[in-house]
């Protein structure tokens, strides 16, 4: 708080004084919180793997079969009972030996004799990955059970491992999209409204074409042409949602370029780039941030539209939309429309609350008053 200006100290006052939104701003941020660290509560690698006296960390390194004694090369099966067993027995107890012949061993002392350590295994509290395919009993989707909380989906994925992977997955992209439309949607509209005239004609003319292009259709086709992956849904995005701050930052500069404030840094012979910056921005910071979460919102739900149409991420990708599709095609499975429903509402809800409060934290009527 120190490090605020004292108008920030009296936006962040009001701002607390709203509990709904100040409590909703700490349960949202928590919830992103844990979700970044979703590798760790949710995977199907262990988190630590104690193997012949050594500590291994599986879900950020590789690790073959062959390094805990087994024939193959390639990436351990953690879930594998032969590869628990070798982990367990430190790669000396000849894994796929029957019980009889393992017993008739230990009587020998025949492992005792070759160093037998005995190691173990630490899973995450979730042992399922976003991708992970379940053995489950019967037809997928199965219903929760002590194995699968929230259940399974249409192809035997976790879906509370989906969720969590899903959460971060709208709530980093909202965020990202966000910044980047308000940082371009910012600078066209100040370069708009400070310079005016031929220059404001120009890029209104080119807003008007550009806002009049079919997104989605363009999504469309280019899905069609390439593979859809969260990066190029990022840009396509921001290419076409740009425009929405620039209406408002652009009347907020051509109302301050005529102040008498800018008219006196103009004579000092201040540059047209300090006098936007120092000057002029501040100012159109206000109505600018109260928009920026209603445009997050409006970015995470334009992705679950678009992964509930088929047109977003790939359907392997922990897509929240791509949950609400398969509510809709397995009625049967309740248990998938209500994790959808709950989901979007908890964290569609706590953005509109935190709004709410940004809004009246900026409001000028409140903050100077």
């Amino acid at each position: 708080m120190m490090a605020l200006s004292p108008l920030n100290q009296r936006r962040w006052r009001i701002f607390r004084a709203n509990k709904r939104s100040y409590y909703a701003l700490i349960l949202f941020s928590a919830l992103y919180l844990i979700s970044l660290f979703s590798e760790v509560l949710s995977n199907d690698h262990p988190l630590l793997v104690s193997y012949q006296g050594q500590l291994r960390a599986p879900f950020i390194s590789f690790y073959s079969e062959a390094d805990y004694g087994g024939d193959f090369k390639t990436e351990a099966n953690y879930r594998d009972p032969v590869v628990q067993c070798l982990i367990r027995t430190g790669g000396v107890v000849d894994c796929f030996d029957t019980p009889e012949d393992i017993l008739t061993k230990v009587q020998a002392g025949k492992y005792q004799a070759e160093g037998f350590q005995q190691g173990w295994i630490l899973w995450p509290p979730i042992p399922y990955s976003y991708n992970t395919i379940n053995d489950v009993k019967g037809a997928a989707p199965s219903a929760p059970d002590r194995d699968h909380w929230l259940g399974t989906d249409d192809t035997a994925r976790d879906v509370l491992a989906r969720v969590l992977y899903g959460f971060r997955l709208s709530v980093s992209f909202g965020l990202i999209v966000t910044l980047l439309t308000s940082v371009i949607g910012i600078l066209a509209g100040a370069i708009q409204g400070y310079f005016g005239g031929l220059t404001d004609l120009i890029f209104q003319r080119v807003i008007e074409i550009w806002s009049s292009t079919p997104t989605l259709y363009v999504i469309i086709i280019i899905s069609a042409v390439w593979t859809m992956n969260f990066w190029l849904l990022t840009f396509l995005m921001v290419l076409f949602g740009w425009m929405g701050l620039v209406g408002l930052v652009r009347a907020e500069f051509l109302r301050a370029r005529n102040f008498e404030y800018v008219r006196a840094a103009k004579a000092l012979g201040v540059s047209d780039f300090a006098i936007i910056l120092r000057h002029v921005l501040p100012n159109a910071t206000v109505a600018t941030m109260t928009m920026m979460p209603f445009i997050l919102s409006g970015t995470i739900g334009s992705l679950t539209a678009l992964d509930f149409l088929g047109f977003g991420l790939p359907a392997s990708a922990p897509s929240l939309g791509e949950l609400t599709q398969q509510a809709k095609q397995n009625l049967q499975a309740p248990w998938l429309a209500f994790t959808a429903f709950a989901t979007f509402s908890i964290m569609l809800s706590l953005l509109v609350f935190i709004s709410e409060g940004v809004r009246a934290a900026f409001d000028p009527r409140k903050t100077f008053s």
